[in-house]
């Protein structure tokens, strides 16, 4: 495994983060007749990720592991499963990430970043994951309605409480970083160390937006959705497999078209020259960018079994050309997302 510190830090993360939004499912439905989580697979899952060097977790407090979006019945499943499957580590050993923003109760304060919600479930995450700090703690998106300064202040009392680490954002804009930058500066306070957005081969808004800020204040970018939410991979291209996201995933199927799918193809198609797999040829294409981009990308990586873990983790070893890029760049810029 390769390791990297994260932001302009000293904690060292794998270069790979295993990720908890999409966990293997059980035939079982729960009582909403939503698929339950198979614990005995995520424990494989985990156990592989582990012994394979992975030391970097990421999770939110509004993730479920089996549907999306997340209703109010479900939210937190995924942190419970985590604290559950963590009992058999080391807490030490591992870097976990969670998140707050989004909607957790029905009330006017169940949801947003004002103190009041962030240290609520901030002991709402401790208490499910079964931990008494998290590594880094992020903001997931944007509260229009709480001032930055109140946000940030929040989030530094977290830090030397000991009940988070470091800090950062996730679907922030750059302007917003910005602010969350400079206030903190102005202030004496806990700083973003890493901010959590998409990134891969068909979505590469962030080279425009957000990488010009990563490389200023030396983020560590955390990629979500590496293989766009399974696209970049052989396994819609003959239908719809069952447990897939796209069974549950709308944004998903709309883009799963004839034109995109001939797309996804081609680059397969390129993979394969490669002696490699689409996904781990996309993977690979993400750590090439980090260096000709000049920041730290570490892609979340998730999966329903070891076999397509263990493919992932081995993207690593990839090494792609120029030439390589190139092509794969002129093929994915004619999906249409």
């Amino acid at each position: 495994m390769i390791y990297c510190n994260l932001g302009r830090t000293g904690l060292r993360v794998s270069a790979v983060c295993l990720g908890t939004w999409h966990l293997p499912r059980s035939k079982e439905l729960d009582e909403w007749s939503i698929p339950r989580i198979d614990i005995d697979e995520t424990k494989k899952l985990v156990k592989l990720a582990v012994d394979n060097g992975v030391n970097f977790i990421d999770t939110a407090n509004r993730y479920h592991g089996a549907m999306g979006p997340v209703d109010l019945n479900h939210v937190g499943n995924a942190e419970r499963i985590l604290g559950e499957v963590l009992r058999d580590y080391d807490r030490e050993s591992l870097v976990i990430v969670t998140k707050v923003a989004y909607q957790m109760a029905p009330w006017a304060n169940g949801e947003g970043l004002s103190r009041k919600h962030i240290f609520w479930q901030n002991r709402e995450s401790l208490k499910r994951l079964g931990v008494e700090y998290v590594d880094v703690y992020l903001a997931h998106g944007p509260d229009k309605e709480t001032p930055h300064l109140e946000t940030l202040i929040a989030f530094n009392d977290l830090v030397r409480m000991g009940k988070a680490h470091y800090i950062g954002s996730s679907n922030f804009s750059p302007e917003e970083n910005i602010d969350f930058m400079e206030l903190s500066q102005t202030h004496g306070l806990t700083s973003f160390v890493a901010i959590q957005e998409a990134y891969n081969m068909l979505d590469r808004t962030i080279e425009y937006a957000q990488v010009p800020i990563a490389r200023k204040y030396n983020f560590s970018v955390m990629a979500y959705s590496p293989l766009a939410e399974g696209l970049l991979s052989n396994k819609y291209l003959s239908g719809i497999p069952e447990a897939s996201r796209a069974t549950y995933s709308q944004s998903l199927k709309t883009t799963l078209t004839k034109t995109n799918l001939g797309k996804i193809g081609e680059l397969s198609n390129l993979a394969r020259e490669k002696g490699v797999t689409l996904p781990q040829f996309a993977l690979a294409w993400i750590l090439h960018k980090q260096r000709a981009l000049g920041i730290n990308i570490v892609p979340i990586v998730g999966a329903s079994n070891s076999q397509q873990l263990l493919e992932n983790i081995q993207a690593l070893e990839i090494q792609l050309s120029e030439d390589d890029i190139k092509r794969a760049e002129e093929i994915a810029s004619n999906v249409r997302m």
